[in-house]
Formats: structure tokens, sequence, C-alpha cells
């Protein structure tokens, strides 16, 4: 049963079910959570007089009232956020034309390192390094620029498509947890070389339309320890990345695999890896099983919170990317389609979408700008609001005519 409870005698530990008031408009991603860090204290004290804890799920207030704990009381076994300062150098519009001009390169570099392995078992370091070096530099200028571009980039080959978004999910997140230059592309080139070991899987089985059976889900799982193998072979390559590269698919209660890891044995770039592969798997068009949208993906990150994936980070990862993430189709309650193609920082419920189609599914040649923390009308009563996410690929849009005006 949920116990109404002050906000002056909140303790971290506590599951928040519900607010004293509508949770549209405030801070918080998800219609309940547990109350972890002093900075969600904070802005529950700051938007409530008192909210509704699960007792169930979390910390009970107890008869004599909380018992505080110290938010590093429960800290993990490492640290989650570094202490370097990344400011904005740049915006989308100045950045966009480079960070397309990146990832073209970079998958291009990319398509070079799969024909070597195929061919001679051996990758470029140098050429691999320049590449997560140019992303890290349009990241750091502009995070939702490279992001953007990412997602209106032609398609090429699924796991090559996967690679490129995965290295920069992995450079973004860091950079938003605070983490120095050089952990941000060490972050950059496991995301990008953490696959490679499907290269030697057949391409009918990456490509299966239908649910595998027992024996190719073993076949399936090989790709890790092949990757690792793969990447302590190429001469120059950090032993590093070999070794992280072995951890994206272990679980926090130790039910994966190759390993069995649990919980700090998988550390923080490994924990980072899990959630990242994860949601762009869940995201990305493959053959089987469905595609879903951005908020359903969130929603199954955080149901498996604490178990599959690490918590602190999952939570970190939805305030890092977003409710609606830079490149994420969204239909209007317009019917209109657009992209988000700029957040917010402290309106994430309200970011700036590019009108791509028309409420009769017609595309629109020229593409309307809507900011929608100015509240622009779409009618005399109403002002544009997001009504859902869709897939990606619901709106085919060419980067190379998208122009921020």
């Amino acid at each position: 049963m949920k116990k109404r409870v002050s906000v002056e005698n909140l303790a971290f530990g506590m599951y928040i079910a519900e607010l004293d008031r509508p949770w549209a408009g405030t801070p918080f991603l998800f219609q309940g959570f547990f109350l972890r860090t002093q900075a969600q204290l904070d802005a529950v004290r700051q938007h409530c007089r008192a909210v509704y804890i699960d007792p169930e799920r979390g910390l009970d207030s107890g008869e004599h009232g909380p018992v505080l704990l110290s938010p590093s009381a429960a800290a993990p076994a490492f640290g989650l956020r570094g202490d370097a300062s990344h400011p904005v150098a740049s915006n989308v519009e100045a950045e966009f034309s480079r960070a397309r001009a990146v990832h073209e390169s970079a998958g291009a570099v990319m398509g070079d390192v799969y024909r070597a392995l195929r061919i001679q078992a051996t990758i470029d370091n140098r050429q691999v390094r320049d590449a997560v070096a140019a992303m890290t530099d349009s990241l750091l200028r502009m995070p939702d620029a490279l992001t953007l571009a990412s997602r209106l980039s032609a398609k090429s080959s699924h796991l090559l498509t996967r690679s490129l978004n995965c290295s920069i999910y992995m450079i973004v997140f860091g950079r938003f947890l605070g983490h120095p230059r050089e952990q941000l592309e060490l972050m950059g080139l496991v995301g990008l070389l953490q696959d490679v070991g499907k290269l030697n899987l057949p391409r009918a089985l990456l490509e299966k339309k239908g649910p595998y059976s027992a024996r190719e889900v073993e076949l399936v799982r090989t790709h890790v320890t092949q990757s690792e193998t793969i990447l302590r072979s190429c001469e120059g390559l950090s032993p590093r990345v070999a070794e992280l590269a072995l951890l994206h698919h272990e679980r926090q209660d130790g039910s994966g695999y190759p390993r069995g890891l649990k919980g700090s044995q998988i550390g923080l770039i490994g924990s980072m890896a899990a959630i990242v592969d994860a949601f762009d798997a869940m995201t990305s068009p493959r053959p089987f099983p469905v595609q879903l949208a951005v908020t359903p993906a969130y929603g199954v990150l955080y149901k498996q919170r604490g178990t599959t994936f690490h918590a602190a980070l999952v939570e970190e990862f939805c305030k890092c990317f977003g409710v609606f993430p830079v490149g994420c189709p969204v239909e209007l309650n317009t019917g209109e389609v657009g992209i988000v193609v700029g957040q917010h920082p402290t309106q994430r419920l309200k970011p700036r979408v590019m009108v791509v189609t028309d409420y009769e599914g017609k595309a629109q040649r020229l593409h309307k700008l809507l900011d929608l923390s100015r509240e622009p009308k779409a009618s005399a009563d109403e002002p544009y609001r997001i009504r859902r996410t869709l897939e990606h690929g619901a709106v085919q849009v060419n980067a190379a005519e998208f122009l921020l005006a």
C-alpha cells in the first residue's frame, strides 16, 4: 500500500510512486523512480510538498520517521561520474555539416575495417583511432549534431550502423558523466569494435527473421569471445579495448555471458556498454524481433534496472538522452510528424522539432522548425505538443538535404 510522505521526511532508497501534482511539467523522466541522489531530492522538494512512496519496492518511512541514508552509502564500487568539464562550444546549426562529414568518414573507415578483417584478420589501428578522435571532437563541440547526423544517415549494413551508433552513444554518455577526453575515446573504441566478432558468423544467421534455436543462440553468443580474439591480435591497439569488448553482454545479476560477472565486476565502461548496446538493439531496424520506439525501449531498461542493467546508470542514461532523444521521430498533436533536432537542458519535454510530413503523411519540402519550449500555436486554442515517439526509420529524411533554419 502506498504511503503519503512529506518531502522533508524522504530518505534515499524510497520508491516514489506518485506526486502530489501531475507528472507533466516536472523534470522527472518516469512516473515512478527510486530516490537515489541529492539532485533528485532537491527536485522533488522544489516541485512538491508531499509524495506517495511504495514500501514494497523501496525503503519504508517507518513508524518514527525515515532513517536518512547518505547517497554514498549505496554507492557502487566504481565512480559513475568524472570531474571533467565539457562546455558546449557550438550549436546544431553550426556543427551539423561537419558532423555529417565526420560520420560519413567514420562509416568509410569501418567499411575498410570489415573488408580487411575478412581478408587479413587485422585492423588498421591508426585509422580507427583517428575516426574515433574525430567523432569525439564533434561530440565535444556539440553532442546533438553527430547524433542527429547518425540517425539521418543513409543506412548501410546493420553491423556497421550499429557500430557507429554504439560508439556515438558511448561517447555522449561518457561526456554527460563528466569523464575526460582520453576516457571518452576509449569508450568510443569499445562501442565501435565490440561486435567485430560477428563478422565470423554466418550472414544468414545474423539476418534471420525469426527466433533463434538454442543451438543458434549459443553460436551467436560466441561473437563476444571472437571479438576479443580479433582485437587482441591487432598490433598497436590497446589490450584494454579487447578486455572491455567482453563485457557488453554481462548482466548485473550474473545472468549474462561469457563469464557471468556480477555487479561491480563488470565495471563502469562494461555497464555503460550493456545499456547502450541493448538500447540501440531495441531501437534500430533489425530482422527480429520487432523494433521499438524510444519510449518503450526506455521502459524495458527501467524495468530491468538493478537486475539486468546497472540501476543508477540506467537513470543517468535516460537523463543524458532525454525523453525525446535527438534524431527521434515524433508525432505531434496535429498529426504532423517531425524529427527532434535539439534539446533544452531545463525543458526536456519541449525539444526543437523539424516537421517533415503533414497530417496526411505528405513530405514537406520546406521543413518547419518548432521550438516547443516557446509553445508555438497549433491552433488558436492549443500549442504544439508531442503525442508519441515513433520507431526510427518511420520517417525518411535525406541528411544531404537537411537544412536547419
